[in-house]
């Protein structure tokens, strides 16, 4: 159980630092939603590259794209379309609901089914972000709204999908996919942005802490996180990024906090809290499915004061007979 509540801690990392990558975007970087994709994805995954040291095989060339695309390359695009077209309370109330996909699709990929508290959990916590964030006053944006569901489904897959294809270690999958899908959406922002923007001082700090901490530490940390605590435990983690995104706004831009905000903001903890309950067996499940992260069978394993047997083929006991 200890161990549980450290990957925990560890997986919060990564939600905690992406709630901060709204203040960073609207303070700092420029309108350039493409080549935002590229700056934030590949000087991530070339990093991760250069300390992992290790090349894709096989059928790994064909996953990191694909993953690539859902994760990375996609799914910043469009984000970054989100932040421009809907209100964040919107945004963030339809990307809440990802706890959700992320257990649907760990039911459909992982045979993980979720349980009844798990899904209590992830409703009090969309019920909570939505009471903390949306107004009611804002129109939605139709195409912000496609944008916004369409991001959080892509990344809910690419995550499964990641945790599924974990025959490699979380350090050179995660490098692989952030690099392929820098590569996927590097020649759209060249056609349709044209040269890359130029960048000040502020917009390059901006885009350090982007690529660095916000995306090649924190999908580090989740995606660590996805293979030993499963998709239900990690998704409802992810519910501190629009908490991290209000708690950033009343403590850097002033914005002051209303009781609605407390209240929903509580309702959020109690949703986490309520799904953690239900996991016990399940996280130790989805620990073992990890690729290298397995634990040696108890079968496969010699017992105490029995002698190594060296297995006889058969072209060996027709020559002890004969």
């Amino acid at each position: 159980m200890e161990a549980k509540w450290r990957w925990i801690a560890v997986t919060a990392i990564a939600p905690i630092a992406w709630g901060s990558t709204y203040v960073v975007t609207r303070a700092v970087l420029p309108d350039a939603p493409l080549w935002g994709a590229v700056l934030r994805a590949l000087p991530a995954g070339l990093l991760l590259l250069a300390v992992a040291r290790r090349r894709p095989r096989g059928a790994w060339w064909w996953r990191a794209f694909v993953l690539g695309a859902l994760n990375a390359g996609g799914f910043f695009v469009l984000v970054y379309a989100v932040a421009r077209l809907l209100p964040s309370g919107i945004a963030s109330t339809v990307m809440a609901t990802s706890p959700l996909a992320l257990m649907g699709f760990g039911w459909m990929l992982l045979g993980q089914r979720p349980r009844a508290l798990s899904l209590a959990g992830a409703l009090a916590g969309v019920a909570g972000v939505a009471v903390m964030l949306y107004g009611g006053g804002a129109a939605a944006d139709p195409l912000g709204l496609v944008a916004a569901v369409s991001a959080m489904l892509l990344s809910a897959v690419g995550y499964v999908l990641a945790t599924r294809w974990s025959d490699v270690d979380v350090l050179s999958s995660t490098a692989w996919q952030l690099v392929a899908g820098g590569i996927l959406v590097l020649p759209f922002a060249a056609l349709v942005e044209g040269a890359p923007p130029a960048l000040d001082a502020a917009a390059i700090a901006g885009f350090a802490y982007v690529s660095l901490v916000a995306t090649a530490l924190a999908y580090l940390a989740w995606f660590a996180g996805m293979r030993r605590l499963g998709p239900a435990v990690v998704g409802l983690v992810g519910l501190l990024n629009p908490v991290t995104g209000v708690a950033l706004g009343a403590l850097v831009a002033g914005e002051a906090l209303t009781s609605r905000q407390f209240v929903g903001l509580a309702i959020v903890l109690v949703g986490i809290g309520v799904g953690q309950m239900a996991r016990g067996g399940q996280a130790a499940r989805a620990g073992r499915r990890a690729g290298g992260d397995q634990p040696e069978s108890p079968s496969r394993k010699p017992r105490v004061g029995t002698k190594n047997v060296v297995p006889v083929t058969a072209v060996e006991k027709s020559r002890m007979r004969s």
